[in-house]
């Protein structure tokens, strides 16, 4: 027995199932401009990185730091 509300159901149920397939079977990684930019973010992150850790406040209180932690008495 067919109704006439079914045929509309399954083709609204297909194209959700393709739709869904479609999202879900896409791309599956970054692209190469993707890793590209990523690359240069994790390059510029780094550098920054660095600069602060190697600035002179930091390397004074890593110092300062490591010297009282030798000059404990036990």
């Amino acid at each position: 027995m067919m109704f006439k509300g079914s045929t509309v159901t399954r083709q609204w149920r297909r194209l959700v199932i393709a739709r869904l397939a479609g999202a879900v079977g896409g791309d599956a990684g970054m692209s190469t401009a993707e890793y590209a930019i990523g690359t240069i973010a994790a390059a510029a992150f780094a550098a920054v990185l660095y600069k602060v850790v190697t600035g002179d406040m930091i390397v004074g209180a890593l110092t300062d730091l490591v010297q009282r932690a030798l000059s404990v008495k036990f």
